[in-house]
C-alpha cells in the first residue's frame, strides 16, 4: 500500500521533483507560487475527467490529457505526441479521491439507466456498451492504480521523469504518491 505526502512547503517535494516542472506545478498548485510566463509546454499532465478537479497552474505551462481515473493506456499516441513534438520531459500523473471509475459495477444500474434515458439506447445496447467497457475502464483502488500507472509508463518512456499523485477533492490540494 502507498502513502501520500502532503505538499504544505517546498521542502515537502521530493529532491528528484524539486527544481522541475513537476515541483514547479506542485508550488503554483498547493504553494501559491507567483505564475511565471510560459510560451511553451514544460509538463504533461495525465488527470481524471472529473469536474470537481481544477488546477492552479499559469497559462502555457502543461499539456493536459483527461482521462477517466487517469488511465492513460488509451492515450499514449498523445503522450507521445507531448513528447516527441511538445518536447516535455516530465509527467504529472495525477488521480482523486471518490473516483467514479472505482468500484464501477456499483453504478451499473445507474449507467445503464442514464444511458437509456439520457442518450435513447435500449436496455440491450447499454448492458452491452457496459459489459464491453467497464472491465477496461474499472481502476480499483486510485491510489494504487495511478503508482502502477506511472510504473508503466516508466517502462514505456524510460527518459521520461513520471511523478503519481493524488488530488483530493475536499481540500483542493495535491498529494505525492510515496513508491
Amino acid at each position: 500500500m502507498h502513502s501520500l505526502r502532503p505538499i504544505t512547503t517546498a521542502q515537502d517535494i521530493q529532491p528528484q521533483y524539486r527544481g522541475t516542472p513537476i515541483g514547479d506545478m506542485l508550488e503554483y498548485h498547493n504553494l501559491g507560487k507567483p505564475f511565471e510566463t510560459y510560451v511553451n509546454a514544460k509538463l504533461l499532465i495525465g488527470m481524471c475527467m472529473d469536474n470537481r478537479k481544477h488546477l492552479t497552474v499559469p497559462d502555457n505551462f502543461a499539456f493536459i490529457i483527461r482521462a477517466g481515473g487517469a488511465n492513460l493506456r488509451y492515450s499514449e499516441f498523445k503522450i507521445s505526441y507531448a513528447i516527441a513534438v511538445g518536447g516535455v520531459r516530465h509527467i504529472a500523473l495525477m488521480g482523486h479521491n471518490n473516483c467514479g471509475m472505482v468500484h464501477l459495477h456499483e453504478r451499473k444500474e445507474q449507467f445503464i439507466a442514464g444511458l437509456m434515458e439520457g442518450a435513447g439506447w435500449t436496455r440491450e445496447q447499454a448492458e452491452e456498451h457496459y459489459e464491453k467497457f467497464a472491465p477496461q475502464f474499472e481502476i480499483g483502488n486510485e491510489v494504487e492504480f495511478v503508482a502502477s500507472e506511472a510504473k508503466r509508463l516508466r517502462i514505456r518512456y524510460p527518459k521520461i521523469t513520471i511523478a503519481p499523485m493524488l488530488y483530493k477533492v475536499e481540500d483542493n490540494r495535491i498529494y505525492l504518491i510515496e513508491e
